[in-house]
């Protein structure tokens, strides 16, 4: 089908689902800036804080693996109102939360309803376009995958500058009700139901497994990788997602299908995903940290240098889809990731008394060279596949993606710590973080550069086209 024939009812169906993702990854950096205040409202430390995120990003990990069952087993209309119904009530108990663990209890509720939206958006999208168009399509939606966290900050930081951090709930409520209501009158089905039966034990060692390496990783942030409550969590971690990963290529009925990797194309977009967030999500931390904590600037200022690079991002996300259609991932990704590298080196070189300019600068090239990149990988991993495997794919390459993302976020934050408390000797504590963030910014640098070359490895798209014909499956 082409996406000039797409009806009435389906492009209801793709802004219905584009809100409800558009909030649910909003709600990942939306806290980011508000922690200082929240600390001071419940009197309580940094790493305490820290859960605010953490919290949501564990349930959201450990959710995504089960919505390859839940996206082929209920109806779209049934599944995507009750996670806006959940992400709802999420909210709302995170609004009005008399203590901070009610707090955290809201958000992880928020992130099982939002675990939801972004896979299931792929699948609908893969259903509803053609192949030759649904780089277009998921350009479009990347304006809610890739504007929204980034928007975050900037917006979290000039609502907590003039009002309550409560505030960050209760704003966003009235469009999640909004859009439930009109989900409930207009959303119809799209794709065919299949009766799958539930597996049990894959639920359990991957919430398990992905749950305890998660939380390791978050507990990593601080840097104290010896403690027991970083690598004991890790150890376990792997080994029962080994279990896990053996227990799925055994089971008749499998909660994933990891044959999904015997498509070349999926398995090098999934490796350079991998680097890419490793880079990014620990990237992303250290500019309000250069802003913040080595500056002394505003949460506001700080989220104000952010905003170039959400506009472009808003802005380009949409035309990168197109670029993808006509030039293909493997054109398209390597000059991306070279705009990164640039914008990084920029971001790696930053001085105490830099203009704000600079690092505002950095920061758009760097989201510039994204936005050529992220889309454009992902639409190329689900492409590579047969329609009917795009849940499990969609599946296992956002689960490995948030473990990428957290890993990513631990080793930097590490490394900027590590490089700090080794200069702090005869330096100002300023001087020392700063020393930290470039260090951290060169590492990032490195896994761009690793995630350029990679992009080699990737294959026309006649080629993956022949290698769904290799595997017996057709589009």
């Amino acid at each position: 089908m082409d996406v000039n024939t797409i009806s009435k009812k389906e492009r209801g169906v793709l802004l219905i689902l584009m809100v409800g993702v558009f909030l649910g990854f909003l709600n990942q950096t939306l806290m980011n800036t508000a922690l200082p205040q929240v600390m001071a409202d419940f009197k309580i430390s940094t790493a305490l804080g820290q859960w605010m995120t953490n919290g949501y990003m564990l349930v959201n990990g450990i959710m995504v693996p089960l919505t390859a069952f839940l996206i082929q087993r209920l109806k779209t209309r049934t599944l995507y109102l009750s996670a806006l119904l959940v992400f709802a009530i999420g909210t709302l108990i995170s609004g009005f939360a008399p203590t901070y663990f009610t707090l955290i209890l809201g958000r992880m509720v928020q992130a099982a309803g939002a675990g939801i939206f972004g896979p299931l958006m792929n699948v609908v999208v893969m259903n509803i376009f053609a192949a030759n168009r649904r780089g277009e399509a998921m350009g479009i939606i990347g304006l809610a995958l890739n504007f929204a966290p980034t928007i975050g900050p900037t917006l979290s930081g000039f609502i907590v500058s003039n009002h309550s951090w409560r505030w960050l709930f209760w704003g966003i409520a009235p469009f999640i009700f909004l859009d439930l209501i009109l989900a409930f009158f207009l959303l119809k089905n799209i794709g065919t139901q299949k009766f799958l039966r539930f597996n049990f034990l894959g639920v359990l060692l991957s919430s398990v497994g992905l749950g305890s390496l998660l939380y390791g990783f978050s507990n990593a942030g601080d840097g104290q990788w010896t403690s027991p409550n970083v690598w004991g969590f890790l150890v376990v971690g792997l080994l029962v997602t080994t279990l896990f990963v053996y227990q799925q290529t055994h089971a008749k009925n499998p909660l994933l299908n990891f044959n999904v990797f015997k498509y070349h194309n999926f398995t090098i977009t999934t490796i350079i995903n991998v680097v890419l967030m490793c880079a990014l999500y620990g990237g992303a931390l250290m500019l309000p940290l250069y802003m913040q904590t080595v500056r002394g600037e505003s949460a506001l200022i700080s989220g104000l240098v952010l905003l170039p690079g959400a506009l472009i991002t808003a802005i380009l996300s949409p035309i990168s889809g197109k670029w993808y259609d006509q030039f293909g991932a493997r054109r398209l990704a390597p000059i991306g990731l070279g705009i990164v590298v640039l914008g990084t080196i920029i971001l790696a070189n930053l001085q105490l008394n830099s203009p704000l300019w600079l690092p505002a600068l950095g920061q758009l090239i760097r989201q510039l060279g994204l936005v050529m990149v992220t889309m454009p990988i992902q639409t190329e991993a689900f492409n590579s596949l047969p329609i009917n495997m795009v849940p499990d794919g969609s599946a296992v390459y956002t689960t490995i993606r948030q473990v990428a993302a957290s890993f990513g976020t631990a080793a930097l934050i590490t490394a900027y710590g590590l490089t700090s408390a080794s200069v702090k000797a005869g330096h100002t504590q300023v001087s020392a973080d700063l020393n930290g963030i470039h260090v951290a910014f060169w590492i990032a640098t490195g896994l761009v550069i690793l995630a350029l070359l990679l992009t080699s490895l990737l294959r026309n798209r006649q080629d993956f086209v022949d290698d769904r014909h290799v595997h017996g499956e057709t589009e």
